[in-house]
């Protein structure tokens, strides 16, 4: 067991009104019909999955179950010119015109209900709240448990559930006001970020790490040849990964590609899009809590090395509140000074407690 450090949790109870019901009235249009059609083939009524049960799940987890140097604070809405940083003036008016209606934004199914915009607006500013703690060092690390989240989010354009990219605001935060100069975001939900991708393309003083499930998994973006463009080739790294990979898969990538990637680009800060589907409770990967626990503790000793421990972890997807709780606690264990210990293949721990069990029951008798 380590020191005990201080980790702040941002949460902010105005994102619980970002509520899309698809039994609801929407903006008649194109879209509309379009949306309507795709769900009409549905041979189970569909529920928008991004729901606010997601984030209560976590901080009812963390009220039962509260962990020692861990504290919460509410969020902040972000301003126009916040998010103007990585969305076009636009989109952001397209977005807030739809303030107070239902509508939807896209055939990825992503809508918008009377409370989402604002919620969308706290959401990329509890970011922003999470990283102007590390930066000014009030605390060690921190975890802003936010929605909608934001990794799909292109400069103008609404994907995936997400409105605006939380991430992305946050790390263009962190240079215009802060003074980083070279800003690590390690992207692990199940999903390839490619709104992240798309707005640091070209930009050097970004590096984008993201592992994902691979193509024609959602969204279908991040192939491994994909390392961005002119001065910021190089410094997006994609790793797409195939469906059964778990802990051991995560786990090497981050060593063998992550670290050296740090190592030789420098960040003065650390960012998370922790996203928490690769869960199998998720049935999209296979990584264990144990697993995030230990992604944690290499991405939080690559901030201790490189940026005195400026570590901001943005919450992405994960949509089984179990996992998706039980995970985000795993990973807050860790900042506020937890060992990880290295996760074990699923299944082992309990065949040795097996074997254990058993143990001489079938010697041969005398």
């Amino acid at each position: 067991m380590t020191a005990q450090q201080d980790v702040i949790v941002f949460y902010d109870e105005r994102m619980l009104a970002h509520f899309p019901d698809t039994n609801a009235e929407f903006l008649p249009g194109r879209l509309d019909k379009r949306v309507r059609s795709i769900l009409s083939g549905l041979y189970i009524p569909w529920k928008y999955p991004e729901h606010p049960g997601r984030i209560t799940a976590i901080m009812e987890l963390l009220a039962r179950e509260p962990i020692p140097g861990v504290s919460i604070e509410p969020g902040m809405a972000a301003t126009l010119d916040q998010l103007s940083r990585v969305h076009t003036r636009s989109f952001l008016d397209d977005i807030f015109s739809l303030r107070n209606q239902s509508a939807w934004l896209d055939v990825d199914t992503t809508a918008v209900s009377p409370g989402s915009v604002q919620a969308a607006e706290v959401a990329a500013g509890t970011a922003i709240a999470a990283v102007e703690a590390v930066v000014s060092g009030r605390a060690k690390s921190t975890f802003a448990v936010i929605r909608p989240p934001g990794h799909h989010a292109e400069p103008v354009r609404a994907r995936g559930f997400c409105l605006f990219n939380n991430v992305a605001v946050a790390a263009a935060h962190a240079q215009d006001a802060l003074g980083c100069k070279r800003v690590l975001i390690v992207d692990w939900d199940a999903h390839h970020g490619n709104g992240t991708q798309d707005i640091f393309w070209a930009d050097p003083s970004v590096l984008f790490f993201d592992l994902h499930r691979a193509a024609p998994f959602y969204p279908g973006t991040g192939a491994l040849a994909d390392v961005g463009a002119g001065r910021g080739e190089g410094t997006t790294v994609n790793v797409p990964m195939p469906g059964g990979a778990g802990d051991t898969a995560y786990l090497k990538a981050l060593r063998e590609i992550l670290v050296p990637a740090a190592d030789y680009f420098e960040p003065d800060l650390v960012l998370v899009s922790a996203g928490f589907d690769a869960h199998w409770f998720d049935l999209a990967l296979n990584v264990s809590y144990d697993g995030f626990a230990s992604m944690t503790g290499i991405i939080q000793d690559i901030a201790d090395k490189h940026c005195d421990g400026r570590l901001a972890m943005i919450l992405e997807g994960g949509y089984n509140t179990e996992s998706l709780s039980r995970g985000v606690h795993s990973v807050l264990k860790v900042l506020a000074g937890e060992t990880p210990g290295e996760p074990k293949a699923c299944g082992v721990e309990e065949v040795d407690a097996a074997i254990a069990f058993h143990q001489g029951a079938f010697d041969a008798g005398p």
